[in-house]
């Protein structure tokens, strides 16, 4: 059996295993440790009698035989478990009624880890890790942090959740609205490693930026009338929609304005615009709306030239006062240059050089680069490219970053 093959399955079926071992032990550590172990398992055995017909039931079999052994051998875990278990039913039990059934169990512990009781900048590290899939260095990357800051948060998260007595359940329909905006990020974040891996030799992860697009069409279900929902389905669904076009046949990186659109995909286009309109109207943007507004202008120019760069200026500024970033910032400067000319987005872009968030972003110093290089400003440019590949660890992106840079006059 081909190591692609299983890595493939692994991917598909961890999240769910690792739901399904949370909502039967209520304890993370203990899901996270045998999931690990029946990974470990499937490694030994698959290669060599080949991939069962439901590799997940074989994935939870193995991981609760682990866990038993564990709870057998380990009084303290025993213990533990059980009284988790009574708190589960002490801490303010939700009635069945008022129950939401989330299609999705990984669906489920995104919101179980949206606990209020965790710290907003915890809780998101700990659901992308742990729920998610993502690497500590994916998490980092998202979230603009060190990797050892992310792998902080993550033990404090679980630190907090142990001496909290935390229950995992299903939230209350009362509960959903008020856990939805780090849900969505969670979701978000998975699309963004998806669209453009932090890592590898490939500038996407395909089948990441599609779980991501998966849950959010069982949010949407889940949420019909949520613009916040419908906002994150379309912006996702626009982006991805140009995936077929984002390198060409050897690989290589190809960026926005010199893409073939021919090779977009329409309906995902259409299916996108649709959920924008829905997004927009009724009341305030959200920031999902707004940025699938933008998404949908670039998807609709026929060409780079024919893009309506003064209504995606005019949308980031509304952005801006939605959900201010210095990525939100950088992108606008972006847009003004391509409205006012280099010279003004490179000093909006300098008045952002010292964000601490940027400061290991790549987009910001080549974005610099490349409107140094139109300014004629060559050694500028050379140094602005060279902090970019300082802050790159894709292979595709890396070399794209060296071809620009032979580029330069020298």
């Amino acid at each position: 059996m081909h190591a692609g093959e299983i890595e493939a399955v692994f991917r598909e079926e961890r999240g769910r295993l690792l739901a399904s071992l949370v909502a039967q032990y209520r304890d993370l550590d203990l899901a996270e440790d045998v999931t690990s172990d029946a990974l470990e398992a499937a490694l030994v055995h698959w290669p060599v009698d080949g991939v069962p017909s439901r590799p997940g039931a074989w994935l939870l079999t193995a991981a609760r035989r682990k866990a038993l052994d564990i709870v057998r051998r380990d009084t303290v875990y025993a213990n533990r478990i059980a009284q988790l278990a009574v708190d589960v039913e002490r801490a303010d039990p939700v009635q069945h009624g008022d129950e939401v059934d989330l299609p999705d169990d990984r669906l489920q512990l995104f919101f179980t880890c949206a606990h209020p009781a965790l710290a907003v900048e915890d809780r998101l590290v700990l659901t992308l890790r742990c729920l998610a899939g993502l690497t500590t260095p994916e998490v980092a990357r998202a979230l603009l942090l060190t990797p050892a800051t992310a792998g902080q948060r993550v033990v404090r998260a679980k630190k907090k959740i142990s001496q909290s007595r935390i229950p995992f359940r299903v939230p209350g329909a009362d509960e959903l609205p008020s856990r939805l905006p780090l849900v969505l990020q969670v979701v978000y974040s998975v699309f963004t490693e998806g669209y453009s891996a932090s890592s590898g030799e490939d500038l996407m992860r395909i089948d990441l930026a599609e779980e991501a697009i998966g849950l959010g069409r069982v949010l949407h279900r889940l949420m019909p009338d949520s613009r916040n929902v419908s906002g994150l389905l379309a912006l996702m669904l626009l982006v991805h929609a140009r995936r077929g076009a984002r390198t060409d046949p050897d690989g290589d990186v190809v960026l926005l304005a010199d893409q073939d659109r021919s090779l977009w995909d329409t309906d995902a286009i259409a299916e996108g615009t649709a959920l924008v309109e829905r997004a927009l109207n009724g009341g305030p943007p959200g920031r999902y709306a707004v940025q699938a507004a933008i998404a949908a202008l670039h998807d609709e120019a026929a060409d780079a030239a024919s893009t309506d760069w003064p209504q995606i200026v005019a949308l980031y500024e509304v952005l801006t006062g939605l959900a201010p970033s210095p990525i939100v910032a950088m992108n606008h400067a972006v847009a003004v240059a391509m409205c006012d000319g280099p010279q003004r987005g490179l000093e909006l872009l300098d008045e952002l050089r010292n964000q601490k968030e940027l400061a290991r972003y790549y987009p910001f110093p080549l974005a610099r680069a490349d409107l140094l290089q139109k300014l004629g400003r060559d050694a500028d440019a050379v140094e602005a490219y060279r902090v970019a590949l300082a802050c790159v660890v894709s292979t595709p992106v890396r070399e794209m970053i060296e071809r620009r840079l032979a580029t330069v006059r020298r």
